[in-house]
């Protein structure tokens, strides 16, 4: 029989934990006014998104979304500090949540080569494209970027 501590800490394993995750909606200016988004194809599915990952310790979650940018994009430019929005999701192969936590990203350049470039597909999108995201909750969170003046 398994002591009171050993039981809490499989219960937690079994139905997953809190992760705390940054993302980047990165988007760039038309020469018509209006603006583009960045969608980023996931390593397991293909499915649109926006670079996203986990926030490392000690790290703010703007450095890490423009991190992940840069990682799963190529993306340089200047990160919104504050959090435009949040949304959660669970993968199919995980009991973990994920909390992601979203800052804009004014895109200035893309690098030619980053770490995932051979792994990722990668698409501009005018603003009305966000239904082309894959995650109900970035849906919903993407809505409001249509909304701004960026």
């Amino acid at each position: 029989m398994l002591n009171e501590n050993a039981q809490t800490e499989l219960v937690k394993t079994l139905s997953g934990r809190d992760v705390a995750q940054a993302g980047a909606r990165c988007y760039r200016r038309t020469e018509n006014g209006g603006f583009e988004m960045l969608f980023v194809g996931s390593r397991r599915n293909g499915r649109w998104g926006i670079p996203e990952g986990r926030v490392e310790d000690g790290e703010a979650s703007s450095a890490a979304a423009l991190r992940e940018a840069f990682e799963e994009a190529g993306v340089a430019g200047i990160v919104d500090k504050t959090v435009f929005g949040s949304f959660s999701y669970r993968k199919d192969t995980s009991p973990n949540r994920y909390q992601v936590a979203v800052h804009l990203v004014h895109v200035s350049r893309i690098a030619d080569k980053f770490p995932e470039k051979d792994v990722r597909k990668t698409r501009w999108f005018l603003e009305t494209a966000l239904r082309e995201a894959a995650q109900p909750g970035l849906r919903m969170l993407l809505s409001r970027v249509e909304t701004l003046n960026l």
